[in-house]
């Protein structure tokens, strides 16, 4: 069969960010379906694609998937309207796209929401085709956690949700609360599985480590915390500054607090740490997977961070924690909900309290001063990664949900 798959975002190995798009389409492509993969262009994607000027894209083949990527640029310190505009900007040229190209299956993957729209239009004005909806965010629930109040804008994002999950043949949530959410709002008999972010056994190993880390800064015999993603609001990353300073106060720096990535809190975040003498905190570029994976096998633990929102507990599948745990390193979690359940479960780090920095400077401590503790807790870590998380089965997965509905709603002939 062939897919025409739309991610916004879609990020290759050679790009800074997660790569689960690129993995299951590759996952398809093996499985002998083929794949055109309809993308924006990002500075961090990885992608060096050749220009078509008829079609007015990049376009070339990417390990064996047509990959189009419109010239749209994007990166998370975008101001929230221009954000809006590129999306809408997508979303239209992905609508003419789901309307006039050949193809047997419309699989769309947010973010951002408005990756429903080629599909919610091909079922409306085209009809015939299989649309699959994967979710990676529950909207409007999280904008207005955040403190999104303007109703015309929230109305709309409710109008939309409801519509892709109207249209679509199947869904797919990111984690155990979305697919709860899409639940609430779809109709009962459509079919809805949870295929969560996945680990990359390969890539991210414990085998990776190497100390010391080629970062500056950092000592050899130093603890290193690390943190890697977007930093933005919904990250929450006061929380590990606020740690930062109780950890100041105390004495202890000789824990390093990390931060890899980039988005529009971070000068902000940057310049707390200057005013207030947190230089036990070390800000650093993005940098591409293949090269994030050895710094975070070198981690000490990670730090899997949000905002205190209840609706991140269940509804978030962040890529930095399967990172973390594939590479054998201790996770310290700061908020209730699904990732925390799996770390106190399997025992693979240490949960502590939204807004407790004691508590968090205590978490640090903890890990830093008990070595062989944190050896079994990166054991028990990969141990998870590979039992319950490994990429290649989720792929499976992944294929055989497309499969499954393009079986069940090709038109019989």
């Amino acid at each position: 069969m062939h897919v025409l798959y739309f991610h916004q975002h879609f990020t290759t190995p050679d790009g800074a960010g997660g790569t689960r798009s690129y993995e299951f389409a590759r996952a398809l492509v093996a499985k002998g379906h083929q794949v055109t993969m309809v993308c924006g262009q990002s500075a961090t994607g990885g992608l060096k694609l050749p220009w078509d000027a008829k079609g007015r894209w990049h376009r070339g083949d990417v390990d064996g998937i047509d990959v189009i990527a419109l010239p749209l640029t994007y990166s998370n310190r975008t101001g929230l309207a221009q954000r809006a505009w590129v999306f809408l900007r997508y979303a239209w040229r992905s609508v003419g796209l789901a309307l006039r190209q050949d193809y047997d299956v419309l699989f769309a993957t947010s973010t951002p929401l408005t990756a429903a729209l080629p599909g919610i239009a091909m079922k409306l004005l085209r009809r015939g085709k299989p649309f699959v909806f994967e979710v990676r965010d529950l909207w409007p629930e999280l904008p207005r956690a955040l403190g999104m109040k303007n109703p015309l804008l929230l109305g709309g994002m409710s109008a939309l949700e409801w519509l892709g999950y109207h249209t679509a043949d199947a869904c797919i949530g990111l984690a155990p609360g979305i697919a709860e959410g899409i639940r609430r709002r779809a109709p009962r008999d459509l079919r809805i599985v949870t295929i969560p972010n996945g680990c990359d056994l390969d890539l991210f190993t414990p085998e990776k480590r190497r100390r010391p880390l080629d970062l500056p800064g950092i000592a050899a015999d130093d603890f290193v915390a690390g943190f890697t993603g977007a930093h933005g609001i919904a990250n929450g990353l006061d929380a590990v500054l606020d740690a930062a300073a109780e950890l100041k106060r105390r004495g202890r720096m000789d824990i390093r607090l990390v931060f890899i990535g980039d988005g529009n809190q971070k000068d902000r975040l940057v310049q707390r740490a200057n005013n207030e003498g947190l230089s036990n905190c070390l800000f650093f570029p993005p940098v591409k997977k293949t090269e994030i994976a050895r710094i975070t096998a070198s981690f000490d633990c990670g730090l899997q961070i949000l905002a205190d929102v209840p609706a991140f507990y269940r509804g978030t599948s962040p890529n930095k924690f399967f990172d973390y745990i594939s590479s054998g390193i201790p996770v310290i979690n700061n908020y209730p909900g699904w990732l925390a359940e799996l770390v106190q479960g399997n025992g693979c780090g240490l949960v502590v309290p939204p807004r407790n920095p004691l508590a968090f400077a205590d978490a640090l401590c903890e890990l830093a001063d008990h070595p062989e503790r944190r050896r079994l807790m990166g054991d028990a870590a990969r141990r998870l990664a590979e039992t319950q998380f490994g990429r290649d089965e989720l792929a499976r997965q992944f294929v055989g949900q497309l499969e499954h509905t393009a079986a069940m709603v090709a038109p019989k002939v």
